[in-house]
């Protein structure tokens, strides 16, 4: 499979588009990007596709479904727009951001698997996770347990909007039209994030939660590898310290450190 054939919007966009490759684009159906400079009281998108030539996404050619909130529209202002060019004539440039996510649709229904690694840009978090765009509108969910192995208490920890990261897709439901993504698998496995790290070094850790249970703190080494301290009390979530590597069990995949 192509790595990714939607690039989400705002990723890497070109810039200029001369009549000709508008023209070429249009016969192909190949998929393009242009900038928002405005949204007219209609709610046309009016987009410029560079050497002053200047496209106009329809109020009906925006998006698949029915009953947008006008705020959408308006909130493309200023922002990058993938786009298929649908007719053009030296007097008009008509776009569509419809058909783009039409392809998508059928891109995710075909192609797209659970493991498949996918480029991505974070649109909003909120506290039970983040979403994500993949390409061509599409937009999956990802939980706040699938960002990293190392427990958090909000996706803001880890992302931020705007972000880009590789990303996998962990499900996906074509009959709700619904993507779950994960974040963890990319930052490397316990092996992975074990290398260079010896008994007796003193490296940096983030306190995690408190387990008095266990009468232990977890220290966060990296975002996918959290080690094991003995519990010390006004060691607040997030703090910064310094650790001492007690002890490495492989076997287990434990780490154990003093808390400096």
């Amino acid at each position: 499979m192509e790595y990714q054939k939607f690039i989400p919007e705002g990723w890497n966009p070109k810039e200029e588009y001369t009549f000709n490759q508008l023209e070429n684009a249009k016969q192909k159906g190949e998929i393009l990007q242009g900038f928002v400079i405005s949204c007219d009281e209609n709610y046309n998108l009016h987009v410029n596709c560079g050497n002053n030539l200047f496209g106009v996404i329809p109020k009906n050619e925006f998006e698949l479904e029915n009953n947008i909130k006008p705020s959408i529209y308006k909130n493309k202002e200023n922002c990058c727009v993938q786009f298929k060019v649908i007719d053009i004539s030296e007097n008009k440039i008509l776009l569509s951001r419809k058909a783009v996510k039409q392809e998508a649709f059928e891109w995710v229904k075909n192609d797209l698997k659970p493991g498949d690694i996918v480029s991505g840009i974070v649109k909003n978090i909120r506290p039970f996770g983040a979403f994500v765009e993949i390409g061509g509108g599409i937009v999956g969910l990802l939980h706040i347990e699938d960002i990293s192995v190392s427990r958090i208490k909000s996706p803001g920890e880890r992302l931020s909007i705007g972000q880009k990261i590789n990303i996998m897709i962990k499900s996906i439901d074509q009959e709700k039209e619904r993507i779950c993504l994960s974040y963890k698998e990319l930052l490397g496995d316990w092996e992975e994030n074990i290398k260079g790290l010896e008994e007796k070094a003193v490296v940096d850790g983030i306190i995690k939660e408190a387990d008095k249970y266990k009468n232990g703190i977890f220290v966060e080494l990296k975002p996918n590898l959290v080690a094991m301290a003995e519990y010390q009390e006004n060691l607040k979530y997030g703090k910064k310290v310094k650790v001492i590597i007690k002890k490495i069990i492989k076997s287990k995949r434990k780490i154990k450190v003093v808390i400096i």
